[in-house]
Formats: C-alpha cells, sequence, structure tokens
C-alpha cells in the first residue's frame, strides 16, 4: 500500500499490531459518539482518529459504529452477548486514558492474553499433521524432507514409474 493520505502510519501492519485492546469474547458491538468540534470532544476525536483502527485490527469480530455530531457529550456504548450494554463517558478524557480505561473494564487480562498465544504457537507446530483448520500441513508427505506428492505437484518427468519400466525394458 502505498504511503499517500493523511498519516499514512495508520494503514502499516507494525502500527495496527501495537494496539492493546483485546475485548472479551462478550463485546459484539462497539459505538462511538462523538463531536468535530469542541475542546471537551478532543480526546474522543483523537481516540476515533488513532486508536480505533488499532481496535478493528486486533479485534476482527466486533462491530464498530461512528455516530458524528449526534449528542452534546462525546460516549462509548458497548453491546454484549447477554443484551447488556455498557455506557463510558469521555467527555474531556485524552485518548490514552480512554484506551486505558476500556482495557481495565472490558479488555482480556494479561494471563488470558498469553494462554490464548500458547495454545496457538502450540496447534501451529510445524511439526503437527492434522486437518488445515488446526494444522500447518495435512499430510506428512507434504513437509521438504519426504517424497512428494503427486496429487500436489504431479511427478518430474525422469521419473514416472512408466518410463522407469520402459528403461529398465530396454536393456
Amino acid at each position: 500500500m502505498p504511503m499517500k493520505g493523511r498519516f499514512p502510519i495508520r494503514r502499516t501492519l507494525q502500527y495496527l499490531g501495537q494496539g492493546d485492546v483485546v475485548f472479551k469474547d462478550s463485546v459484539k458491538v462497539m459505538t462511538v459518539n462523538y463531536n468535530t468540534h469542541g475542546e471537551l470532544g478532543e480526546g474522543a476525536r483523537k481516540f476515533v482518529f488513532f486508536n480505533i483502527p488499532q481496535i478493528q485490527y486486533k479485534n476482527p469480530w466486533v462491530q464498530i459504529t461512528m455516530f458524528k455530531n449526534m449528542t452534546p457529550s462525546p460516549f462509548l456504548r458497548f453491546y454484549l452477548d447477554s443484551g447488556e450494554q455498557v455506557l463510558v463517558d469521555v467527555e474531556s478524557k485524552s485518548n490514552k486514558e480512554i484506551v486505558e480505561h476500556i482495557r481495565k473494564i472490558l479488555g482480556k487480562n494479561e494471563e488470558t492474553l498469553e494462554k490464548e498465544e500458547q495454545e496457538k504457537k502450540q496447534l501451529s507446530h510445524p511439526a503437527h499433521f492434522g486437518p488445515r483448520k488446526y494444522c500447518l500441513r495435512e499430510c506428512m508427505l507434504v513437509a521438504m524432507a519426504f517424497r512428494w506428492l503427486t496429487g500436489f505437484s504431479g511427478v518430474p518427468f525422469g521419473l514416472s514409474p512408466q518410463l522407469v519400466r520402459q528403461k529398465a525394458s530396454w536393456k
């Protein structure tokens, strides 16, 4: 992606991966209500501009909706899978304070994140074979040290069984 436009650094994978808010599984929808003018909503505007892309990258299954200039004071509303709503007032807070507050009340803790990372690493180990859903390789013969599978790549020309038999009968 070319580095064009307003603050193109926000679209790099390195920047998106630096976000530290990973929501709990119960969070389904997040709405952001903010105004485009006024100094009380400055933190909310910066939050939308700088932190929402990181949150979207880390939480792909959470729907995020933004409403501009519809309320007098900025706030966030979270809809949980149990039907509950969590309302967070972000008036006169900086974007970093907003991120920390969200991470405290609705984010996964460090222990849970480390546990999930260990499970992911264990499943993606190259020595595991099985369905693509769970493992990197479906068959042991796909590994580089083993003979090729003809269904995947075909047989090299000089090693086809018919040609080998013909060469043996020529002698």
